[in-house]
């Protein structure tokens, strides 16, 4: 049954995508989304742990297995693109261009799924591959120069990723015995390797690119607000975790690697921090959850550096998936609350508000919270030290961003108006199972057999423990609201890549060139204005993708779909 479920996990949505193909079924297909993750729910909750599977010739001979991590980060992005999918479905509603958007959605569902369930180091970059381009798509949906903009932006810095994840895995599997291609052989053979350190940092510009680690970032608070409110919550809840699965797969599990675990837990609290510094001076309430994210990411990449300079990868790995999977459970459904309020307007907000307020609050540690929950689990990997003290501080400062994200949600809910028309049910309803996903499933990974004690939970000093981050935030945000937005220098969303467009055109000595009608021309517009980006540089990043040709066929297939759809 565990073959047969893995397997179902990407084929009900590679058997939807072709009915994207069918001009008879290709209308009914975005009613259908909600649908094509269950398999792979189905194989979270049911399927024998590190049970593999191999594919024939047919299949490239991919092989797929599920660990305990990889089981729960399934199990809570299969939900949230289930609650997603129905979102998506009722948002399009018939609009043109549905069919199109479910096609990319399908595409990248199937990547993201991929990634959790890939044993091989070819799956394994196939199904990041997969769901890093097919993403573009969905940034690009609504046309607008914002979200091509984003687009650009995403797509060369997904196509630079790949190419150092697939040099990266490539070394990875030079170093294995036998020329093994299994993710588990790869990662025990990589403290011995006589390519580590060039294999590590491969690996950390690949896969901290996708988790959004500074300075790779910038894509991400460009794509989250361009793309339609259902694709921004599963980019930031699911398709970030592609790059922390990466890395619990990839780091060694008991080996200590003291340097690379220190520079990796300082990369990750730099990214922690820069991400409320800079969110706090952000508006849309969208972007604000982006720079959340990337707070989010920096501090579970800052545990995994402290296990792994202490050689605690293993004991680190239940722990950070707990931490993984409340960040994209509630991340998801606060991105689907804005969606809520900017339809519904605050003719009703507090039905929308209130639980989203928890939500929000969780993710800085509000006790009794999934988020409670989640800190408290990290806690072990963090110690007592320096790092536990930077956690701290961390939650404090994401309760003052998501303070800041509740005021502008709620002015962005006056601002739609008092006379809108309450959001529909389909609307309403994915999203309540998510938010109550949020609260519900951190508790069940808790209290698993054998995980979790209540009692320790409720002790008067843990519940102190983590009360005193949120009420220090809410002081801080008190405080900074009586200053004024006059004394907090405004941030463009993208920060660093607005720095570089700047340095570019000021080195060009030309003025801000208008962005195109599509990321092809987007590159030639760099080539020639800033030398920037030189289009040789894309082809030299394309040219080793076929070196595997699974990678190329997918990649084939993704290309043809695209352009046959385009003018769906």
């Amino acid at each position: 049954m565990t073959a047969a479920l893995l397997w179902a996990s990407l084929g009900l949505p590679a058997a939807l995508l072709l009915g994207c193909l069918s001009g008879r079924l290709r209308r009914h297909v975005p009613r259908l989304l909600a649908i094509a993750p269950l398999p792979a729910l189905a194989a979270a909750l049911f399927a024998t742990h590190d049970a593999q599977t191999e594919g024939g010739s047919l299949l490239f001979g991919l092989v797929l297995a599920l660990d305990p991590p990889g089981a729960v980060l399934l199990g809570v992005s299969a939900l949230l693109w289930s609650a997603a999918g129905a979102y998506a479905g009722a948002y399009l509603g018939g609009k043109p261009g549905a069919a199109r958007f479910a096609a990319f959605w399908l595409l990248t569902l199937t990547g993201s799924l991929g990634v959790f369930l890939a044993a091989d180091l070819a799956g394994f970059y196939l199904a990041f591959a997969l769901a890093s381009l097919a993403a573009t798509g969905l940034v690009l949906h609504d046309g607008t120069g914002r979200a091509r903009r984003a687009a650009g932006v995403y797509l060369i810095l997904a196509v630079l990723g790949e190419v150092c994840l697939l040099f990266g895995l490539m070394l990875a599997g030079a170093a294995t015995p036998g020329g093994s291609l299994l993710v588990r052989d790869a990662a025990a053979a990589l403290p011995g390797s006589p390519w580590r350190d060039a294999t590590l940092v491969l690996l950390v510009l690949g896969l901290g690119l996708k988790a959004g680690l500074v300075p790779l970032h910038v894509w991400l608070p460009l794509a989250h607000p361009a793309a339609p409110t259902p694709a921004s919550a599963v980019l930031s809840g699911a398709i970030v975790k592609a790059g922390i699965i990466g890395l619990l797969r990839f780091l060694p599990a008991e080996a200590a690697l003291p340097d690379w675990g220190m520079a990796l837990a300082v990369l990750g609290f730099l990214t922690a921090f820069w991400g409320v510094l800079v969110g706090v001076t952000q508006d849309n309430p969208k972007t604000v959850l982006a720079y959340s994210t990337l707070s989010q990411m920096g501090l579970l990449t800052a545990v995994l550096g402290t296990a792994l300079a202490a050689g605690g990868m293993a004991e680190a790995a239940p722990p950070a998936a707990l931490y993984a999977a409340h960040h994209a459970l509630a991340k998801g459904a606060l991105f689907l609350a804005v969606g809520l309020v900017a339809a519904g307007g605050m003719r009703r907000p507090w039905p929308v508000l209130l639980p989203t307020a928890v939500l929000a609050l969780g993710l800085g540690g509000l006790p009794l919270t999934g988020g409670a929950l989640a800190k408290l689990a990290v806690k072990a990997p963090l110690g007592e030290g320096l790092p536990y003290l930077l956690a701290t501080a961390s939650a404090a400062a994401t309760t003052l961003l998501m303070l800041h994200f509740l005021r502008r949600l709620a002015t962005a809910g006056r601002e739609a108006g008092a006379e809108a028309e309450p959001p529909a049910a389909g609307l309403v309803l994915p999203w309540a199972v998510a938010a109550l996903a949020a609260v519900v499933v951190p508790w069940a990974l808790h209290l698993g057999p054998g995980d979790g004690d209540l009692a320790a939970v409720l002790q008067p000093a843990a519940l102190w423990e983590a009360l005193a981050p949120v009420l220090a935030g809410g002081i801080l945000a008190l405080f900074l609201r009586r200053l004024g937005p006059g004394h907090i220098p405004a941030v463009p969303g993208g920060d660093l890549v607005v720095l570089g467009e700047r340095v570019a055109r000021a080195l060009a000595g030309a003025p801000r060139p208008a962005w195109p009608e599509g990321p092809p021309r987007l590159l030639r517009a760099w080539h020639g204005r800033a030398g920037a980006l030189p289009a040789a540089w894309l082809a030299w990043a394309e040219a080793p993708l076929r070196a595997w040709p699974a990678a190329v066929l997918a990649l084939l297939g993704l290309a043809l779909a695209a352009a046959f759809l385009a003018g769906a």
